[in-house]
């Protein structure tokens, strides 16, 4: 019987009250307090690294879940089929509501006082992929698709909708990695390797909890050294298209993270770009091609239908939203 890592709660000194399944993970809470077991995938030495982060930010007052080391002062355990696990900090409280403006603000204003800290020192290894190859490479793919449907014939919904606009999306795709290419992106991607400056790399609504005292981060399993802004791009998008592109709702979060921490020119430009590229028609053009075409769900063609729906008003936040 699977244990999801009950086992290794031996090694640790503390008392377990109670278990209860989360997302991804073991809940338990126990004479310390409420912790988390979760299965480790990653490398030693990335892990190592990420406690390094995040002792340095419990260091700053930020709450975030922070390994705890095992009796013999390791940060992996594993469990009695050999299964590593690790266990961390967690907190009392509920995840950010996207449907609470104070929410949502909170959660902008937090990822600011996160980004003064997250500094290390530089390793290349850990570098975010390069925004340029990526545009570059997910463009192809989009042009790669057009021609695989036209070729076959469209024969379902999604496949139909999907010439129909196809072209929009694509020809905006296309304008964003010229416009990343005219920028300073580069720049700003050398200066945050050359000073270690580290995104949370999965900075959403679920990393975010909401406490009685404060606001804790977690899930920073996906870090790496980069522009900040990405986190920040990702975090607003998720939030925004759940407002149908509210640039009022958009100005509000960057004022919230510009109270605490500033945002240069350059910085600014990064995020109009970032925003001007359709990633939610590229994901769904992705998942079309990587998966089983002789049956799509009704789901994916629901978000392509409401993606189209959308596409005005996207195409208009990103033109007056960063003027």
């Amino acid at each position: 019987m699977y244990d999801y890592g009950l086992s290794t709660l031996t090694q640790y000194p503390l008392t377990v009250r109670t278990t209860a399944r989360t997302r991804g993970a073991l809940l338990c809470q126990t004479d310390r307090g409420p912790f988390i077991i979760r299965e480790w995938k990653g490398s030693e030495k990335k892990l190592g690294k990420q406690q390094e982060l995040l002792q340095k930010l419990q260091n700053a007052g930020c709450l975030v879940d922070v390994y705890i080391p095992n009796k013999e002062g390791e940060l992996i355990s594993c469990d009695r089929d050999g299964i590593p696990y690790t266990l961390q900090q967690w907190f009392e409280g509920r995840e950010c509501d996207p449907g609470l403006r104070e929410d949502i603000l909170s959660a902008v204003r937090t990822l600011a006082f996160i980004h003064k800290e997250m500094l290390l020192p530089p390793e290349t290894e850990y570098l975010e992929t390069d925004l340029a190859d990526q545009y570059c490479r997910h463009n192809q793919e989009l042009r790669k698709i057009r021609k695989f449907i036209r070729k076959k014939g469209p024969s379902c919904t999604f496949e139909k909708e999907y010439l129909k606009v196809v072209e929009w999306f694509l020809e905006r795709a296309e304008q964003a990695e010229q416009m990343l290419e005219a920028s300073s992106y580069q720049k700003l991607r050398k200066e945050a390797a050359e000073k270690g400056t580290i995104c949370h790399g999965e900075y959403n609504q679920h990393n975010v909890r909401i406490l009685k005292k404060g606001t804790a981060v977690t899930g920073f399993s996906h870090w790496c050294y980069g522009i900040q802004m990405g986190d920040l791009y990702r975090f607003m998008r998720k939030i925004l298209e759940k407002y149908n592109w509210n640039p009022g709702l958009a100005g509000d979060m960057l004022r919230a993270y510009s109270s605490v921490k500033a945002v240069s020119a350059e910085e600014k430009e990064n995020l109009r770009i970032r925003f001007s590229y359709p990633d939610k028609f590229w994901k769904l053009s992705n998942y079309y091609y990587t998966h089983n075409k002789a049956w799509i769900s009704e789901k994916n063609t629901e978000k392509l239908q409401n993606l189209i729906r959308q596409k005005e008003r996207w195409d208009c936040f990103c033109k007056e939203c960063f003027r």
